[in-house]
């Protein structure tokens, strides 16, 4: 059996996403004329919370727009790079923050959140820091202004936050 078709098999951890991968392939769901800028001009900085796809939200196709996710929807120095790199080469104008309610960002403090994780892993988290906060719509403000406030993101990016509802699935403006 070769290393292609042990991965394949049902033994492999990741055995249904190379399957699924598999079929994609033969499907015309595959674009590889599709652009590797944002079509719409567009970036997401959103929660990896699998209740939200920001494709489906938003009314996107696939190549309308860079998606940046963390826990959280967070503008850490590794999601800032990525907006700098979206805006200053892939075409992307306009940046749109997206939290959501229910978040598990928003439920524990960070001593909390250290205190689980070490509890979990046998392992010392307390050098860690998980960026938990306590008033979403207030850390989406701020971050609203750690991004317009990037240098490296080109003036006139327009930026702007939205708090997406994980029960009814509205998504309602920010102002920051």
């Amino acid at each position: 059996m070769s290393d292609q078709q042990a991965a394949r098999s049902s033994d492999h951890p990741f055995g249904d996403l190379l399957a699924a991968n598999e079929r994609y392939r033969s499907t015309a769901a595959h674009d590889a004329t599709i652009e590797g800028r944002a079509g719409r001009g567009l970036a997401v900085l959103t929660c990896m919370d699998t209740r939200l796809d920001p494709l489906a939200v938003l009314g996107l196709a696939v190549g309308d727009a860079k998606i940046v996710r963390n826990a959280g929807a967070r503008p850490t120095d590794d999601a800032l790079r990525s907006l700098v790199l979206a805006t200053n080469l892939l075409g992307v104008k306009r940046i749109a923050l997206i939290g959501h309610t229910r978040c598990a960002m928003f439920s524990s403090s960070e001593a909390e959140l250290r205190e689980l994780i070490s509890t979990r892993t046998g392992n010392d988290a307390s050098g860690w820091e998980f960026l938990a906060g306590s008033d979403q719509v207030a850390t989406i403000r701020d971050d609203l202004a750690a991004i317009r406030t990037c240098p490296l993101i080109p003036a006139g990016t327009v930026v702007a936050g939205f708090l997406f509802d994980v029960d009814t699935g509205e998504l309602t403006p920010v102002d920051g």
